[in-house]
C-alpha cells in the first residue's frame, strides 16, 4: 500500500536536494507546482501477506546497517595484514557496496540501495557523527596546544599553510571545471582545508601499528596532527558560514558571530554548570541517570542551535564535548557511548562517503587530472614544509620525511569537509569522487612508507650488559617493569624494596604501562595528553586524570621521593596483544634494560587462590620470554605486597638454586638484596644423591668447579654454577642473615619433597625458570606436568593449588645468546668494565639531574625522555 501525498509550492519556490532525490513525479502549472511522492512506511505486516519487507524503511534501514558492519569487518580482516587503518576499511565498504561495484548491479541498487532510503541511512549516519565528535571533544584537553611546544605547534602551522596556500592558489586555474555557482571565498576555503588538514585518531593508530608511538617521531606528529585538527574545525566553520550567503552581503558576519557567541557560551555558562553538577556529586558514586541523560540530549541541542546559525551540527556537538570537565562524568559518557557509536554508527558515515563515490563519473580526464595534481603539490608542499621546519631544529632528513608522510595522514574530518562541500554544491559528484579516490589513496601510501623508512635507518642497539649476572651488584641496575593494572603497582614497588636499591648501586625504572590498542579514540588521546603533560606533581587536572594512567605514575612517583637510590620513568604504550611484545622488547634494548619484570596471568583471589586476568597476558609472557634482548624476571604476588609483609621487620626470602643460567641469575639478583637489612636470605642448593660421597664441604673449599669435567657441556655449567656460588660466599662471609644450605636428593619427586617441608616463614621464593636449558636431570621429570611454561618446571609447582604453602614466586631467566657458550664470569666482568660500574654514585646523580631538565627544560618533553 503506497499513500500518495500532495504538496503546493509557488512558481518562485525550489525544492531542496535531498527533497528532489525522493520526489517520484512533480508537475507544475501556471500558478502553483505540486509534487507527488511516494514515502516509504516504517514497519511491514510479514511476509506471508504478500509484501516486501525492502519495501518499508525499518527493515530495509537494518539490512543495510548489518552489510555495511559486516563488508567493513571483512575489509579490516583483509587489510589488517598490511597495517591499514579502519577509516580506509571503512570508505572501501561504502566504495565497494555503491554504484562503483556492486551497485551497477540494477537490482541490487534498487532493492539493497534505493534511492530514498538515502535519506534515513544518512540520518542516522549523521547521528553517530554528532556524538562521535561529541566524544572527541570529551577526550580532548584543550590545553594540549599549550603543552605542546614550539616545535609542534610551527610544524602544525607550516603542516597546514603550504597546502592551504597552494590548493587556494591553483583553484583560480580550474574552478569552472569543478564546480559552478559557487561563493568563490567558500570554494577557496573548502578546498584549502580539504588540502591540509590532518586526522589525529588516524595517525595516532598508523603509530601504534608500525611502533612510533613513543618514539620522539610519534610524540611530535600526534602533538601536530592535534594542533593541525583544532585548526581544521575553525576554517570549516568560516568556510561554511561563507557558503550560506544568500544575497545579503552581512550573512556571513552574522553566521561567525553567532558562532563565536556559542562558543562564548559554551565555555562561560555550560561550563560552570557542569562543574557545578560535578561537585554536587558525592566523591566516589556514579553521577545520576537524569543527569547523564540531560548531558545526551544537551549535545543534539547543541547541534541543533549550530545548525540554525548556519553552522554544521557536528561543530556544535565538539564544542560541547570540550566544555565537559575531568572527572566521572567523561568517564562514564565515554564507557555508554564510545563502543556503540565507534563501532556502529559512525562506519554509516564513511560508508556514505563511499557510496556517494561514483568511479563512472570521472569521465572529464582534465578535471581529475587536475584535481590530482593540485592533491599531489598540497601533499608535497605539506612534506616540504614539515622537512624544512625539522631541518631547523636539528631533526634528520630520514626523520622529518616520515614526519611529513605521517602528517599527510587523511580521515573523518576530511570526509565531513568534502561530504558538506557536496551537500552544498560546492564539488560535484566528480570532484568528490576524485577526492575520497586520492585520498583514501594517500593514507593507505602512509604506513608502507614511514615503515620502510624506520626500519632502514633505525640503528642495531648493543650492549653487554643484558643480564645481571654481568652486572656488579654495586653498579647501576635499568629494569623494565611492565604494568598491565594499578593491581600491578604494589607489586613491583614491593619487589623493588626487596632489592635494596641504594645510591651505591642504584636501580632506575621504567615503569611501563601496557594498554591493548582497541581501536578507540579515547585510548589514543589520553594517552597523548599523559604523554605531553608536565611532571606529575605539578600538573593541574585534566580529563585523563580520571583513567588509570595518573594512578599509576603517581604510585610510581611518591615510590621514587620515599626511596633512596631508585629513579622512576613512567611510560605508556598502546598496542594490540598480538604485537605488545614488540613494544617491550625494543624499548628494553633501546633503554640498555638488564631485566624486564613481567606479571603473572594469573592474580591471587580472596581465599588464597589464582584466577587469571586475561589469556592474552598468557600469550604476552611467553612471547616476551622467548624474544627478550636480556633477562626476564615473571613476578607471582601472593602477599608480598600486603601492608602486613611491607611494614614487617624482617622478611624471609628463599632461593632456590638447582644449576644452570637461569638459576646463576636468580642468585645474581639475591645478591643485590643481602645488603638490605630486613632480608633473611635462604639458598637451597639441590644436588645429585650420587655426588654426597665426594662432595667437598661448602665452608672449607675455595672453588668445587674443578672436581667437573668441564669438557662436557653439564660440566661447563656446573663449573659457572661453582664460581658464582664462590663468590657469593665470599660476599657474605660473617653476614648472620643469610643462610646456605644443600640438599643431596637422587630425583625430582625428592627435590619436591624438600621443598614442600620447608618452613612456611618465607614470604618470596627465587627460583630460575630452567625450561629450555636445565643442566641439572633434577627438574627434567617435572616438565611433563607443567601448566604454566612461562613459570619453569619448578615456579610452577610453587603457585600451584596443591602447594600447601602461599607464597609469593619471582620466576627468572637468564639472558644467553643463541650459540654462545657463556665465559667466566670473572673474566667477562674484567673485560667489560667502565665509568659507569666504576662511578655508581656519579651515575645516578648525573642521570637524575638529566632527568629532571628533560621535564622542566621545554613542554614538549614528556615521561618518556630516559637516560641512554
Amino acid at each position: 500500500m503506497k499513500i500518495s501525498t500532495m504538496m503546493h509550492l509557488s512558481k518562485n519556490e525550489k525544492l531542496s536536494t535531498n527533497m528532489v532525490k525522493n520526489v517520484a513525479h512533480v508537475t507544475f502549472n501556471n500558478n502553483s507546482g505540486v509534487i507527488c511522492y511516494s514515502p516509504m512506511l516504517i514497519t511491514t505486516n510479514g511476509i506471508w501477506k504478500g509484501i516486501n519487507p525492502l519495501d518499508y524503511s525499518l527493515p530495509l534501514f537494518i539490512l543495510q546497517m548489518t552489510i555495511i558492519v559486516v563488508m567493513t569487518r571483512i575489509l579490516v580482516v583483509l587489510l589488517k595484514p598490511f597495517r591499514q587503518p579502519r577509516v580506509i576499511a571503512e570508505i572501501m565498504a561504502g566504495v565497494v557496496l555503491g554504484p562503483s561495484i556492486f551497485g551497477r548491479f540494477k537490482k541490487f541498487g534498487e532493492m539493497v540501495f534505493p534511492q530514498q532510503s538515502f535519506l534515513m541511512l544518512e540520518t542516522v549516519a549523521h547521528l553517530g557523527l554528532l556524538y562521535f565528535l561529541f566524544l572527541v571533544g570529551v577526550e580532548m584537553d584543550v590545553a594540549v596546544i599549550r603543552r605542546s611546544g614550539k616545535k609542534a605547534l610551527v610544524i602544525a602551522a607550516a603542516g597546514m599553510a603550504l597546502p592551504f596556500c597552494i590548493g587556494t592558489a591553483t583553484s583560480f586555474v580550474f574552478r569552472h571545471q569543478i564546480s559552478q555557482n559557487i561563493h568563490q571565498a567558500a570554494f577557496l576555503l573548502f578546498l584549502g582545508v580539504a588540502l591540509s588538514v590532518t586526522a589525529f585518531p588516524v595517525l595516532a593508530r598508523i603509530l601504534a601499528e608500525i611502533k612510533l608511538l613513543n618514539s620522539d617521531l610519534g610524540r611530535i606528529a600526534m602533538s601536530a596532527a592535534i594542533i593541525n585538527d583544532m585548526c581544521a574545525w575553525v576554517l570549516l566553520a568560516l568556510a561554511i558560514a561563507i557558503a550560506e550567503v544568500k544575497g545579503n552581503a552581512f550573512s556571513s558576519l552574522y553566521v561567525l558571530f553567532s558562532g563565536l557567541g556559542f562558543v562564548l557560551v559554551c565555555f562561560f555558562v555550560v561550563r560552570p554548570i557542569m562543574w557545578w553538577l560535578m561537585r554536587r556529586t558525592p566523591e566516589g558514586e556514579n553521577i545520576s541517570d537524569g543527569h547523564i541523560c540531560l548531558i545526551l540530549a544537551g549535545v543534539m541541542f547543541a547541534g541543533v542551535v549550530t545548525d540554525a546559525i548556519g553552522i554544521h551540527s557536528v561543530f556544535g556537538a565538539f564544542v560541547y564535548g570540550l566544555v565537559i570537565p575531568n572527572g566521572p562524568v567523561s568517564v562514564i559518557l565515554i564507557e555508554k557511548l564510545e563502543d556503540f557509536v565507534t563501532i556502529l554508527l559512525l562506519p554509516l558515515f564513511f560508508a556514505i562517503s563511499g557510496l556517494r563515490t561514483d568511479v563512472t563519473k570521472l569521465r572529464d580526464p582534465i578535471t581529475v587530472g587536475l584535481l590530482v595534481l593540485v592533491f599531489v603539490l598540497a601533499s608535497i608542499g605539506k612534506i616540504v614544509g614539515t622537512i624544512l621546519i625539522a631541518a631547523l631544529y636539528n631533526t634528520p632528513f630520514n626523520e622529518g620525511l616520515a614526519l611529513g608522510f605521517l602528517m599527510n595522514t587523511r580521515g573523518l574530518v576530511e570526509m565531513i569537509v568534502l561530504n558538506i562541500g557536496r551537500d552544498k554544491q560546492v564539488l560535484d559528484d566528480q570532484s568528490f569522487a576524485t577526492m575520497v579516490l586520492v585520498s583514501v589513496l594517500m593514507t593507505a601510501l602512509v604506513t608502507p612508507v614511514v615503515t620502510g623508512m624506520n626500519r632502514g635507518t633505525r640503528r642495531m642497539i648493543g650492549y653487554k650488559r643484558r643480564n645481571l649476572q654481568l652486572s656488579n651488584p654495586d653498579s647501576e641496575l635499568r629494569m623494565l617493569a611492565c604494568v598491565h593494572t594499578p593491581r600491578n603497582v604494589p607489586s613491583i614497588i614491593s619487589l623493588l624494596g626487596i632489592a635494596n636499591p641504594t645510591k651505591r648501586s642504584p636501580i632506575f625504572v621504567y615503569a611501563l604501562h601496557l594498554v591493548e590498542l582497541t581501536g578507540r579514540a579515547s585510548n589514543m588521546l589520553i594517552l597523548h595528553s599523559t604523554a605531553n603533560s608536565t611532571p606529575l606533581s605539578s600538573r593541574t587536572p585534566h580529563k585523563s586524570n580520571t583513567s588509570s594512567f595518573p594512578h599509576i605514575f603517581s604510585a610510581f612517583e611518591s615510590f621514587e621521593q620515599h626511596a633512596g637510590g631508585v629513579s622512576v620513568q613512567p611510560l605508556t604504550t598502546v598496542s594490540p596483544y598480538s604485537t605488545m611484545h614488540e613494544d617491550v622488547c625494543v624499548l628494553a634494548e633501546d633503554k640498555h634494560v638488564s631485566l624486564i619484570v613481567i606479571p603473572f596471568h594469573k592474580q591471587q583471589t580472596v581465599d588464597g587462590g589464582m584466577e587469571a586476568m586475561n589469556s592474552s597476558v598468557k600469550d604476552l609472557n611467553e612471547t616476551i620470554l622467548s624474544t627478550a634482548p636480556c633477562s626476564v624476571a615473571v613476578f607471582v604476588d601472593r602477599g608480598l605486597s600486603s601492608s602486613t609483609v611491607r611494614l614487617a621487620s624482617s622478611r624471609h626470602v628463599m632461593l632456590l638454586f638447582f644449576g644452570g643460567p637461569d638459576d646463576r641469575e636468580a642468585l645474581a639478583f639475591s645478591m643485590r638484596m643481602i645488603e638490605n637489612p630486613s632480608i633473611s636470605l635462604t639458598i637451597l642448593r639441590f644436588l645429585p644423591l650420587e655426588e654426597q660421597q665426594t662432595a667437598v664441604s661448602s665452608s672449607s673449599a675455595v672453588n668445587n668447579y674443578p672436581l667437573a669435567n668441564t669438557n662436557s657441556a653439564e660440566g661447563y655449567q656446573r663449573m659457572l654454577d661453582e664460581e658464582c656460588l664462590h663468590e657469593f660466599r665470599v660476599r657474605t662471609v660473617g653476614r648472620d642473615c643469610v643462610n646456605y644450605i644443600e640438599k643431596f636428593v637422587s630425583n625430582s619427586e625428592e627435590a619436591v619433597s624438600t621443598i614442600r617441608k620447608m618452613e612456611s616463614r618465607h614470604e618470596l621464593f627465587i627460583v630460575g625458570r630452567s625450561y629450555k636449558n636445565a643442566s641439572t636431570e633434577l627438574t627434567t621429570g617435572l616438565k611433563e606436568w607443567i601448566d604454566c611454561p612461562e613459570l619453569g618446571p619448578i615456579g610452577d609447582i610453587l603457585v600451584s593449588s596443591d602447594f600447601s604453602m602461599v607464597v609469593s614466586v619471582l620466576v627468572i631467566q637468564q639472558y644467553v645468546p643463541e650459540g654462545a657458550q657463556p665465559a667466566p664470569v670473572t673474566a667477562m666482568r674484567q673485560g667489560m668494565q667502565s665509568p659507569m660500574n666504576n662511578q655508581p654514585v656519579q651515575q645516578y646523580l648525573n642521570n637524575a639531574n638529566v632527568r629532571m631538565s628533560n621535564l622542566t627544560s621545554s613542554p614538549i618533553q614528556p615521561f618518556n625522555v630516559g637516560w641512554n
